[in-house]
């Protein structure tokens, strides 16, 4: 039956919604994430094709978990799983998700709705640390928590991240099967283990939020659906873990980050550097979210590396002016984190922070010890960073060469067109220097 494009539209978006706690209840159930995502698939295909014609539930989510659960019964009734789990599964259908109109005393029903949104929340905890396992490549979790937490469809995820959708589709598949073999828990961490898996959580969904910032390569600077998916998985993750700070040290640095995006591309798309960007078109309701979140993660404790970078936005996003930033405690900010988290990317910011607080000279000078470290050896940034504190210095022929370089190197065509210009504009001040 051929889908409406309302209804369409609408079961879409109720898929994004439900996805995770669909496919998180029927992993709980049967133990296998592969079979829970294709009953969970089954379910959505029978809304596309019973609402356009029966309408759409007045309560969409439950409609398609009572569906999926039904179907998982099925399975489990086909492979004769133990009468007492059927049993179980049952009553948890026909109460549950059953119609509230069986229930004759409103308490009770209160008590059971509050009892299975526990449970789902627990079962989307869950299906975030199975997805964001560390057995699984940076590149398969990110893909696989796009598809079963996300709920994006293998092209969308394809099409976010510039490669074949075959090669998203084999990296999910391949994820899948890796989990089942390593007997992945469904489960929460306990104890000495959280710590690290959460690591990895909070890593994938940077991941994804970095690639929508600045998109690696193809022609568009920025990829504003990984950005949303990814403050949208921070966001439940920290409603699922309230008590951990760098969770709400990561949701405060990417709606911070978000604020910006109306002005960080120009009608044209093409880029618009943060010191030459419009303020006023900065988003001051994520960058009020972000600030809550931040001094959420302060009174939890000592910041982390997420917090200490979300701290470090603040202080752009509280600059009305770009003249008002306070570089100073930018590159105190900077310093934290490089005693906390070592890194030559680290340090290259850190160069960028020093060159505007306390000159370009000094800034310089640490990106040049940064030259001979083979990690940033193919890192457009560097010499970029260099081309900047170089033409400041007035040394615009070096300038030049280190652009140029820099252009070479990215593989963002709106970054390699914004790299030209500038060095364009460096070999235009060093004709002029020549001349006067």
């Amino acid at each position: 039956m051929t889908v409406g494009a309302d209804t369409g539209k609408v079961v879409e978006a109720v898929w994004r919604m439900e996805s995770a706690r669909i496919v998180g209840a029927l992993t709980r159930m049967l133990r296998d994430l592969g079979r829970a995502e294709e009953l969970a698939q089954d379910a959505l295909l029978e809304a596309l094709e019973r609402w356009p014609a029966d309408g759409v539930p007045d309560r969409p989510g439950a409609w398609l978990m009572q569906v999926a659960k039904r179907r998982a019964l099925d399975h489990l009734r086909h492979h004769a799983m133990h009468a007492s789990k059927e049993g179980e599964l049952s009553w948890e259908m026909d109460n549950v998700l059953g119609d509230s109109d069986s229930f004759r005393d409103p308490a009770e029903l209160a008590a059971l709705t509050q009892e299975a949104a526990a449970e789902i929340d627990d079962d989307v905890l869950r299906l975030i640390f199975v997805c964001c396992h560390p057995v699984l490549s940076a590149e398969a979790r990110a893909a696989l928590a796009l598809k079963l937490l996300g709920g994006l469809a293998t092209g969308e995820i394809a099409r976010a991240f510039l490669v074949p959708e075959a090669t998203v589709a084999q990296r999910i598949v391949r994820a899948k099967r890796t989990l089942a073999e390593a007997r992945v828990p469904f489960e929460v961490p306990h104890d000495e283990e959280l710590k690290p898996r959460l690591a990895s959580v909070l890593q994938v969904i940077y991941l994804i939020y970095n690639e929508g910032y600045s998109a690696s390569a193809g022609n568009e600077w920025l990829r504003p659906t990984l950005c949303r998916e990814a403050v949208r998985l921070g966001r439940v993750l920290a409603e699922l873990m309230p008590d951990e700070g760098e969770v709400h040290g990561l949701v405060a640095l990417m709606e911070i980050q978000s604020s910006r995006e109306r002005a960080r591309t120009g009608p044209d798309g093409a880029p618009i550097l943060l010191m030459d960007q419009d303020r006023s078109r900065w988003d001051r309701l994520l960058i009020g979210r972000g600030l809550a979140a931040l001094d959420r993660a302060g009174r939890l404790g000592a910041l982390g590396p997420y917090a200490l970078q979300a701290a470090i936005a603040a202080c752009h996003a509280r600059a009305v002016a770009k003249d008002d930033t306070d570089w100073a405690r930018i590159a105190a900010l900077y310093d934290a984190l490089a005693q906390l988290m070592p890194s030559p990317v680290v340090e290259l910011n850190r160069a960028v922070a020093l060159g505007m607080a306390y000159g370009p000279a000094a800034g310089l000078a640490l990106a040049d010890a940064l030259l001979d470290v083979p990690a940033l050896r193919n890192y457009h940034l560097l010499p970029s960073v260099r081309g900047d504190l170089l033409a400041k210095l007035g040394r615009h022929t070096e300038a030049k060469a280190e652009f140029e370089r820099a252009a070479g190197l990215t593989q963002n065509e709106r970054e390699r067109a914004l790299l030209l210009e500038r060095a364009r504009s460096s070999t235009q001040l060093e004709g002029r220097q020549a001349a006067g």
